[in-house]
Order: structure tokens, then C-alpha cells, then sequence
């Protein structure tokens, strides 16, 4: 069973020069070089207030606090994505096999994903770098766009 909610928006990655004026170097690097923050000095690992991460980039909706975790890494983690937002693609970079995570309209570079997540959410582990996220409080999804999201956390009308 899947609670990812269908989205039918449109997002738009901007070009680069757009993206290096608004972006911080570090999110420009994780987001658009591939890079990773530090563990445990991010913006978001230990955030633990209700609301959805959205892409830096786009602002593509990825994840919910109802489905994070603390994967003790250091990184915000979570078990599954809340709409199909994002993309997985093999990654053998530094000698390693993983499976790197990106967001679909913008093509951000999020993380990547392990199989060492909670067994009884589905055993995924979506690490994912702060950096290329940007939290809305759930007071805030209706005024910024995403109300059709504030069902996952048990309030108002159930969408879709």
C-alpha cells in the first residue's frame, strides 16, 4: 500500500545562472555537482516538526515528516517518497555500488537510497542531504500550494 499522492503540477528546473544566484554554494554543489553535506551539521537531521520537504530546485514535493526517521547517520532519512517526484539511477562512484536519488522535474541530486530502512515500513532508507530540501511547516502547505499534502498528517479532507 502506497500513500504517495498523485501530483499533476507543473515544475520547472531554472537555468543555471538562475540557480547560482539563489542557490547557496552548498546547494549548488549537492544539488547540481553531486555533492554531499556533512552528517549531523545540516539544517534538517534532527528536525522533527510536522510538514513536507520540498526540492530547493523546483519545489517539487519529495518527502513528509510522517514517513522520517532517525536512521542515526547524521542525514535526514525517510521511508518512501510522497509522490513520484523521484527517480532512482545506479551510481559507482568512489569504488561503490549505490543507487542515487534525484528529483524528476529537476533533476537534484537528493541522496541515495539503502536497504537498511525500518523493516516495518518496507525496509528503505531514503538519506537524503538537507541541502537540497526546503521544509514547509504544515501550517504552511495551503498557503504556499500544497494543501492536497496536509491529509497525510491527519487533518482536513482526505485527497485523493
Amino acid at each position: 500500500m502506497t500513500d504517495q499522492i498523485s501530483d499533476s503540477k507543473t515544475y520547472v528546473k531554472p537555468p543555471a545562472d538562475a540557480l547560482r544566484s539563489t542557490l547557496t554554494p552548498e546547494q549548488y554543489a549537492v544539488t547540481q555537482q553531486c555533492g554531499t553535506e556533512p552528517p549531523f551539521r545540516n539544517a534538517y537531521w534532527d528536525n522533527h516538526d510536522a510538514g513536507l520537504y520540498v526540492d530547493v530546485v523546483t519545489g517539487e514535493p519529495l518527502f513528509a515528516s510522517v514517513h522520517k526517521f532517525d536512521s542515526g547517520t547524521g542525514w535526514p532519512s525517510f521511508t518512501r517518497p510522497v509522490a513520484p517526484n523521484v527517480t532512482e539511477h545506479e551510481d559507482r562512484s568512489y569504488g561503490m555500488r549505490r543507487v542515487e536519488v534525484k528529483s524528476k522535474h529537476g533533476d537534484s541530486h537528493l541522496g541515495h537510497l539503502f536497504p537498511d530502512g525500518p523493516q516495518e515500513e518496507g525496509g528503505l532508507r531514503y538519506c537524503i542531504n538537507s541541502a537540497s530540501l526546503r521544509f514547509i511547516p504544515l501550517a504552511e502547505l495551503e498557503p504556499q500550494g500544497y494543501g492536497e499534502y496536509v491529509s497525510l498528517f491527519g487533518e482536513g479532507p482526505s485527497h485523493g
